[in-house]
C-alpha cells in the first residue's frame, strides 16, 4: 500500500470537510442535483471519450495508485548479477534451475534459455516495455480527462443553477436552492479534479515511469548476460539507470 497516496486522500477531503464543519452544518454542502451533475456528467463524458472496457478498467487502474507494491530497481539489479556470475560459472542453461519472481525478468532468461540471439531477446522484452507503457497511458489518460472534466461540469451546473435562479426571482424561497447548485457544481468539480483525478493520473504516470526504468534494467541486464560480460561491468551498466544516492549494490572485490 502506498502510505503517501493514503495520507494525501485522508488529510485532503479531512481538511475540507473540517473547513466545512468550522463554519456551517455538513448537509449544508451536500446537494442531489449538482452531484449528479458534475460526477454523473463527468462520468457520462468519459464514456463518450473512451471505450466501455477502458472504462470499466478505471477503478482497478485507481486502485494502483494506492495498493502498488513498490518497485526497487536496487533489487532488480542485484538479481541480475546473481544470474550473471551463475552464467559465467556453469553456463547459460544453468539458468533454467533459478527461481524468478519478476514476470519480465523471467521472460527475458526464459528466452535467452531457449537460444535466442541478444538482439531478438532485446527486441521482444522492448516490445513488451512499449504494451505496458501504452496500456497505462490509457488509464492515465482516462483520469487527465475526467480531471478537465469536471470543473467544466461544475461550470455548467452553475450556468443551469443562475438560470433557474433568474426564472423565480419572485419566488424568495426557492433563490436559495437554485443559488446552492450554482455554487456548489463549482466546488464539487474543483474538488474532484484537484484531490481525486489529477493526482490519481499523476501518480499513475509516476508508476509507469518507475515499471520502465526496472525493466529497461533488466532488458540492458539480460543483453550483457547473453554477451558474457564481466560482472563487474554488468553492475557499472546497470547502476547507471540510478541516481548515485540510490546505487547501493556493494560492488564485489
Amino acid at each position: 500500500m502506498d502510505l503517501a497516496t493514503v495520507i494525501g486522500i485522508v488529510v485532503g477531503f479531512g481538511l475540507v470537510i473540517g473547513s466545512i464543519m468550522i463554519g456551517s452544518p455538513l448537509s449544508a454542502f451536500f446537494n442531489v442535483p449538482g452531484l449528479l451533475i458534475v460526477v454523473g456528467g463527468t462520468f457520462a463524458a468519459a464514456l463518450i471519450a473512451q471505450k466501455m472496457s477502458v472504462f470499466v478498467g478505471s477503478a482497478k487502474v485507481a486502485m494502483n495508485a494506492v495498493m502498488h507494491r513498490a518497485v526497487e530497481v536496487n533489487l532488480t539489479i542485484k538479481r541480475i548479477l546473481e544470474l550473471s556470475v551463475v552464467v559465467r560459472k556453469e553456463g547459460l542453461l544453468a539458468l533454467e534451475n533459478q527461481e524468478i519472481t519478476d514476470p519480465f525478468m523471467a521472460k527475458g532468461v526464459r528466452l535467452a534459455v531457449d537460444g535466442l540471439a541478444a538482439d531478438e531477446v532485446k527486441s521482444a522484452l522492448l516490445g513488451e516495455m512499449r504494451n505496458l507503457r501504452e496500456r497505462h497511458l490509457q488509464g492515465q489518460k482516462l483520469f487527465r480527462f475526467m480531471g478537465a472534466t469536471a470543473p467544466a461540469m461544475g461550470m455548467v451546473g452553475t450556468l443551469i443553477g443562475l438560470v433557474q435562479m433568474l426564472q423565480v426571482m419572485d419566488d424568495p424561497s426557492s433563490i436559495g436552492p437554485a443559488m446552492a447548485v450554482a455554487l456548489l457544481t463549482t466546488f464539487y468539480g474543483a474538488v474532484l479534479a484537484f484531490l481525486v483525478f489529477n493526482p490519481v493520473a499523476d501518480k499513475l504516470e509516476s508508476r509507469t515511469k518507475d515499471e520502465s526504468k526496472n525493466m529497461a534494467v533488466v532488458v540492458a541486464g539480460i543483453e550483457s548476460i547473453l554477451k558474457a560480460e564481466n560482472p563487474r561491468i554488468v553492475q557499472e551498466r546497470l547502476e547507471a539507470f540510478l541516481a548515485p544516492k540510490e546505487r547501493t549494490v556493494e560492488k564485489d572485490d
